[in-house]
């Protein structure tokens, strides 16, 4: 079995060119077979045999090609973090023998589930743009899963999500933010705002705005109903969209549930309430997460603290460091 082993590893070494590894490191960074083909300027047909290629030679599937776009498999991910050192290291070469030490601004690459948008994230990103206004701010939303595979790919430099299964949070730190709670907000002038003690029962009756599938907070929502003995209704209305999900509350009779994150700005100021429903055990931590073997700029590590100063805006400004 160790010759075996040995006699791969030789056909590996041997064979795999940069090529591969540029192609393999586009298309985990991009998701998507066709982005990473115009970023290489290489046909999608050619992009799709060079990761078959490169596959064969490593003898186990790397990415999973899905019709919206592409996915590391858990060997993929290992072997992303190999070839963006590989070609780290080239680059480095490079500019070591042509003596280019070109100038560039710095840009954080900054991702975020959508419900800390309205509070945590646009309260961080005022804070550090009074500070360091000459610090570009490269800012992306989407679903935990797809943060954190950009934060592996090194698509982004920091991203405010919650805890993965054990698998997807490999190489990675997290530092909670603290818990996010699942709320039913409604506007003030709401019948169920009048009410003295509303039921989950009793919102269903109303039009319901809720998280989309697959999400932590949806999977919240639904599993507080099946405590209950309920379930959702037909038609409502699925959205991420923290924005979206605010305007339909505040322009109608519409009940939204959505983490504690995404209405905190509306109810300060007024347009929204929080209905008195115990939604005790929907509780989920809310976090900083990055890489364990990437050292953030000083820059990134003061844009961590306006995150954690804006999730505590109570509390007094503290530095930490994982």
């Amino acid at each position: 079995m160790e010759r075996q082993e040995q006699a791969a590893q030789d056909v590996f070494r041997n064979r795999v060119r940069l090529r591969h590894l540029y192609c393999f490191v586009a298309v985990s960074q991009t998701q998507h077979l066709g982005r990473a083909a115009d970023r290489l300027g290489l046909t999608q047909p050619a992009v799709s045999k060079t990761l078959s290629e490169l596959e064969e030679l490593a003898g186990t599937r790397l990415l999973v090609r899905q019709r919206a776009g592409t996915e590391l498999t858990t060997a993929g991910t290992r072997f992303l973090q190999h070839a963006l050192r590989i070609l780290a290291d080239i680059d480095a070469a490079a500019g070591s023998v042509t003596g280019e030490t070109a100038l560039t601004h710095e840009r954080i690459r900054l991702g975020a589930l959508p419900s800390v948008v309205p509070a945590v994230l646009t309260d961080a990103v005022l804070r550090f743009r009074a500070t360091y206004p000459e610090v570009g701010l490269d800012v992306r939303t989407g679903m935990n899963r797809n943060l954190i595979d950009q934060l592996k790919a090194d698509v982004l430099d920091l991203v405010i999500g919650r805890m993965d299964d054990p698998v997807a949070m490999e190489s990675l730190w997290f530092e909670s933010l603290g818990p996010d709670s699942l709320v039913l907000a409604v506007r003030p002038g709401h019948a169920l705002a009048r009410t003295t003690r509303p039921t989950l029962l009793d919102c269903l009756a109303w039009p319901l705005v809720i998280a989309a599938t697959g999400s932590i907070p949806r999977h919240n929502t639904e599993s507080l109903l099946a405590r209950h003995g309920l379930r959702l209704p037909d038609g409502c209305v699925e959205t991420s969209d923290a924005y979206l999900g605010r305007l339909l509350a505040e322009q109608s009779d519409c009940v939204w549930a959505a983490p504690m994150s995404a209405t905190r700005r509306a109810m300060d100021a007024g347009g929204l309430v929080a209905l008195p429903i115990d939604t005790l055990g929907t509780e989920e931590p809310v976090g900083l997460l990055r890489h364990k073997d990437r050292t953030l700029t000083p820059m990134a590590e003061a844009l961590a603290d306006c995150i954690r100063a804006a999730a505590h805006p109570d509390a007094p400004r503290r530095n930490q460091a994982q």
